[in-house]
């Protein structure tokens, strides 16, 4: 059982998600599409939690997309003028100079290609879920290759940077600047730290499929064993527990349904207003499309291209569009799409993590449906 709603022009869609939830591709999950002002595709359907259903207001683990809410977090701080992309990190956390950071950027941090992409010394969940003293262990690190020299996928620890340069720059965590200035005006749907008493919101993740990397071959040193592994975060026995989820890691760690994510990222691909809600000017978002970083990644062993916050349009994402598209997307398939071409935002999140990094049949066929739809509307 579907419910929501859907114009007659993404009818598509809305048959995608039924064919996926009836036949076991989707356990539950969530759609929405913003277009030209309008929230024209709102669908959620399929099982939260064993025996529970999923309900309009029901959230998910989205993994890496969450990176694109911390950006958008940030980017509204540019926007107010406490924060410049082009400054030393130095100039609002000072102490991440130490060990010969003191030339690394602000958008460095955004485009992944700041020599930090994980801790050096062994890190516990526990441990990453304590930002501020997470955040100092990165400081007393040296980088592991020279920043803004070639992309390394930051791939837990993005959050952490982003948020010691906001709350040196505000005085107030990247969290409190998402739900308060972002998600609150716009109705909410998306959470970095789930509070008690929206715990009951959260649908149980299931553990992906085996991965199609051969981490044998990839020896101790390559990036993936040394970020990956610390801390190991396994989707039932960590990120189903209440600590991790009212944790607020910037990285992985947001909760969000389709809807909430769509309503807030429309920012970008709408101008910088939504529902009334201006927080971004074109001369902002247009920073978002200055290419930081181009080639295979040093992480994730494809080629990428990361812009300001968000990635581009790049070979190892087939079903990305060209034009002036900005997206990310999570571990096990959730994703956003920006395209301000058409003045769309696609967003989709589920439960049942496939094997999916950068790409995944399932979240093409609806990222290629959805702009389908929007090109049938022209």
């Amino acid at each position: 059982m579907i419910e929501g709603t859907c114009a007659d022009a993404f009818s598509p869609l809305h048959d995608l998600l039924e064919r996926n939830l009836a036949d076991g591709t989707d356990r539950g999950a969530s759609l929405a599409v913003v277009h030209d002002g309008e929230l024209v595709v709102d669908l959620w359907g399929g099982e939260a939690r064993p025996g529970v259903p999923w309900a309009r207001d029901t959230i998910t683990q989205v993994w890496s997309v969450t990176k694109t809410m911390a950006a958008l977090a940030l980017l509204t701080q540019v926007e107010a003028g406490f924060i410049d992309l082009d400054a030393p990190v130095i100039e609002y956390w000072p102490e991440f100079g130490a060990h010969g950071k003191e030339k690394t950027l602000v958008r460095h941090l955004l485009g992944h290609t700041s020599g930090i992409p994980g801790w050096g010394a062994q890190v516990s969940v526990e441990d990453i879920l304590d930002l501020p003293a997470s955040e100092a262990t990165l400081v007393d690190q040296p980088a592991w290759y020279e920043a803004g020299t070639a992309p390394a996928y930051q791939i837990v620890c993005h959050g952490h940077l982003l948020d010691g340069v906001v709350r040196g720059a505000t005085g107030r965590s990247v969290a409190d600047i998402l739900h308060d200035d972002i998600m609150a005006p716009l109705g909410g749907g998306f959470r970095l730290g789930v509070p008690d008493d929206e715990l009951d919101l959260c649908a149980d993740l299931s553990n992906p499929p085996p991965s199609n990397i051969d981490y044998s071959v990839l020896g101790p040193d390559h990036f993936l064993i040394r970020t990956i592994m610390n801390p190991l975060l396994l989707p039932e026995a960590v990120c189903n527990t209440p600590a991790w989820r009212r944790g607020a890691v910037g990285g992985a760690g947001g909760h969000g349904n389709a809807r909430g994510i769509a309503l807030a990222q429309a920012l970008v691909s709408h101008g910088g207003e939504v529902n009334g809600v201006r927080l971004l000017s074109p001369a902002t978002i247009d920073r978002i499309f200055e290419v930081q970083a181009e080639g295979v990644d040093q992480l994730l062993s494809v080629p990428v291209k990361f812009g300001v916050g968000y990635a581009l349009q790049m070979p190892s994402a087939p079903a990305i569009h060209e034009g002036r598209v900005c997206w990310w997307t999570g571990y096990g398939g959730a994703i956003v799409v920006n395209d301000l071409d058409t003045r769309t935002t696609f967003a989709y999140a589920e439960n049942k993590l496939a094997d999916h990094m950068v790409a995944s049949p399932r979240t093409d066929t609806y990222v290629t449906t959805a702009f389908d739809c929007v090109k049938e509307l022209s």
